[in-house]
Order: C-alpha cells, then sequence, then structure tokens
C-alpha cells in the first residue's frame, strides 16, 4: 500500500479525476446513443427508458452499502474494487449483444458507480484538510464537465460509425488506468474507521444513528433539492428547446459542450474560493441565483445565442456550488460516518432525480415547460435556504496556500 505520507496529492487528485471522468461518462453517453441501441436491438422506448433506471437504482442501493462499508473497510479499497468492477463490466458491454445482457451490465455498472460516487467524496474527505477539500472536490468533480465536452462527442461518433457497444470500451480504458493509479499511488489515509462488523442490523442501526442528528438530516434533504431541481429543469428542456424555440438537435448538442466548459472552469474556482471564505456563501448564493435563471428562462430564450448565455452561466453556477457543498457535509460527521453519509446523500439524490422526472413529465405536457423550470427554481431556493439555515459552518483555517506539495491527513472535524 502506498505511504500517506511520501504521498504525492496532485496524483491522488488526477487518479481521482480520471475515476469520475470515466464514470460519468459511461453514464451520460447512454442519452444521446439510444437510439443505436433502439435499432440495433429493436427496443421500444419503454425499454430504452429502462436502462436508465436500471442503473440508477442499482447506484442507488449499492452507495448506501458500500458507503457504511467504507467506514469499516477503508475509502481505498472501495475505490480499488469499484474502479475494477467498471473497467470490466465496461469492457463486457462490447459482447452484449442482447437487450437482457446489456441490462445486465448497466446493473453491473450502477454497482459501481454506487461504490465511486460516495467513495470519491469521503476519501476528499479523510486525506485533505477541511480547508483544502474545496479545492480537491473541485478539481475531482471537473472530470464529470470533462466528459461531457470531450468524452460524449467522441462516444456518439464511435457508436454511430461502429454501434453502440464501443464507447463503453472507450471509457474502459482510462477506467483501469485509474485502477492502476489508485493501487499505485493512492493510500488508505489514516481515519479512524468503524471497527464494527457490519451486519444488515448494524446497517439499520448505523442510518438509524446518524439521522438522529439535524444536521446529516438538512445535509441530506439538500441533495434531494438539487437533485429534484434538475430532474424537473432538465429532463424536457432538448425537447422544449426544439419543439417551441427551434434549436436543431445539433445545436442542443453544442450547448452542453458550453455547460461543460463552464461547468470545467468554475468547479476548481469554487472550490479554491470556498477553501477561503466559506462554503455556505458559495453554495447559498449559487443556488439562489441558478433558481432565478431557472425562472426565467422560459421567459427569455428564443433562440439559440441567449440559449448559450444562460446554459453557460447555470452550469458555471452549478460546478461553483459542487466542491463546497460535498466538503461542507464531510465535515459534519466523524470520520466513521462520512461513507455512510456520503452514500445515503448519493443514494437519496439518485431517487430525487427520478422524482423531479417524474413530476416533469406530468407537467409538462398540460402546462408546458414553464411549470418544470418554476418547479426546479423552487427546488434551488429551498436548497439554500436549507443549506443557509440548517448546516453549520466548520471554522476554517488560516491557510496561505489551499494546494500544498503535501497536505496533511483530516482530522476528524
Amino acid at each position: 500500500m502506498p505511504d500517506t505520507k511520501t504521498s504525492n496529492p496532485y496524483l491522488i487528485l488526477f487518479a481521482l479525476w480520471l475515476m469520475m471522468f470515466s464514470a460519468s461518462s459511461q453514464l451520460i453517453i447512454m442519452v444521446p446513443i439510444l437510439p443505436e441501441i433502439a435499432a440495433t436491438l429493436g427496443v421500444n422506448a419503454f425499454w430504452q427508458g429502462m436502462l436508465l433506471t436500471a442503473y440508477a437504482l442499482s447506484l442507488g442501493v449499492s452507495a448506501l452499502i458500500t458507503g457504511p462499508a467504507s467506514d469499516r473497510i477503508g475509502r481505498r479499497l472501495i475505490l480499488l474494487y469499484g474502479t475494477i468492477l467498471m473497467a470490466v463490466t465496461l469492457t463486457l458491454h462490447t459482447v452484449a449483444e442482447s437487450y437482457v445482457l446489456l441490462f445486465s451490465m448497466r446493473l453491473l455498472a450502477g454497482i459501481g458507480g454506487g461504490m465511486l460516487t460516495s467513495g470519491s467524496v469521503a476519501y476528499v474527505g479523510d486525506y485533505f484538510p477541511y480547508e483544502q477539500r474545496g479545492w480537491a472536490n473541485g478539481w475531482v468533480m471537473s472530470g464529470t464537465a470533462f466528459g461531457q465536452v470531450a468524452g460524449i462527442p467522441i462516444g456518439k461518433v464511435l457508436a454511430t460509425g461502429f454501434g453502440y457497444r464501443w464507447p463503453f470500451l472507450m471509457f474502459a480504458v482510462p477506467m483501469a488506468v485509474s485502477a492502476v493509479l489508485i493501487w499505485l499511488y493512492v493510500p488508505q489515509p489514516d481515519a479512524d474507521l468503524d471497527d464494527q462488523r457490519l451486519t444488515p442490523a448494524r446497517l439499520v442501526e448505523k442510518y438509524r444513528a446518524v439521522l438522529q442528528g439535524s444536521d446529516a438530516v438538512n445535509a441530506v434533504a439538500s441533495y434531494l433539492l438539487m437533485f429534484s431541481g434538475f430532474g424537473l429543469f432538465t429532463s424536457f428542456l432538448p425537447s422544449w428547446l426544439e419543439s417551441t424555440v427551434g434549436v436543431s438537435s445539433y445545436e442542443i448538442a453544442l450547448l452542453f459542450a458550453i455547460g461543460g466548459t463552464a461547468n470545467i472552469l468554475a468547479s476548481p474556482l469554487g472550490g479554491r474560493v470556498s477553501d477561503r471564505i466559506g462554503r455556505k456563501p458559495i453554495v447559498v448564493w449559487a443556488s439562489l441565483v441558478l433558481g432565478l435563471l431557472m425562472a426565467l428562462a422560459p421567459l427569455y430564450i428564443t433562440g439559440f445565442l441567449i440559449a448559450a448565455v444562460l446554459f453557460f452561466l447555470a452550469m458555471g453556477l452549478i460546478g461553483i456550488r459542487v466542491g463546497p457543498l460535498q466538503s461542507l457535509i464531510t465535515a459534519l460527521v466523524p470520520d466513521r460516518q462520512r461513507g455512510l453519509l456520503m452514500g445515503l446523500a448519493m443514494s437519496v439524490g439518485q431517487a430525487g432525480f427520478g422524482f423531479g422526472s417524474f413530476v416533469a413529465s406530468i407537467t409538462y405536457g398540460p402546462y408546458g415547460f414553464f411549470s418544470n423550470a418554476v418547479g426546479g427554481a423552487l427546488a434551488m431556493i429551498g436548497m439554500a435556504g436549507l443549506v443557509h439555515w440548517g448546516l453549520p459552518e466548520p471554522p476554517l483555517a488560516s491557510v496561505e496556500e489551499p494546494a500544498p506539495e503535501a497536505p496533511s491527513v483530516a482530522e476528524t472535524p
């Protein structure tokens, strides 16, 4: 195992960044390649949607179990097992020549996704001191946006030219590289882990115990509102832009690339600034402005140019608050509960996105996209209020440089 004291923090961040790039790209690519899947396997819209649902449900269940497991065996092993599982599963997508096989692969990928999404944030909380977590989380999460900008267009070209299975092989390669980097260079932080055996009864007891605190409940609720707002606003945004505004499918793809670029620029910046001025101001104000942009979008978007400007701003605001919010939540509980809380937050977030998308599908027809936009805006405003009044801000230590060459291992906040 790598030595914590001699490990390079930049190499650790690169391993986690590469992992998030691969994990998010293999998920996002599903939407644009659904037509290729339908044409090849001959499945209708319902069964196409079930591929997305299967992954989300599998990820949610996995996060609920592997989050607490990481509190017992350590984040490094969870990340290592998750990257290996994901790399193997993505490679096996190349032989998924039937719907049943592809559905099975998406279930396995969801298990790996649950291990990685909660494990990466908890690892940053273990390894980096609180006053550096915004910077670290911001860089790690920018891997998701980079996949949106670079990975998805390349994956779509591969799917169109060679079939739906090959984009997954493309994302399996960086995931395998990430697994090797974690094995060689990512240490297990010296965190205070749980030494009790994890049984089903113990798992229930651990969740009951952590949810007795209002801080943890409010943190999970903030994830619920955040993802519900995403689901409400984004589910029918492309349909509305095409049918009502007259934006072409090519321009919509360009919009997402523009938004991803904003996220890449904003995520590290938001994390770094929050390391200096605090997490809550960044999260609260970014959520309020994002809610305002959502509410105004149906009124002001009349063409591609305005849509591009507003989408750039919206994705930038989303990127600015990701690192600060994750850093704030990791400081709410001790080391031995950090994986559990992040796993629960991620799982509830997935459920929130599904709920928001469901509500959007009900309201979009009779009331139009304006109802979806207002619903998303209200969720963002509610989240801002919850973070402002419901989550405490630990004091920041005075640091001169948020990216030192050898950060110390985080102590329990």
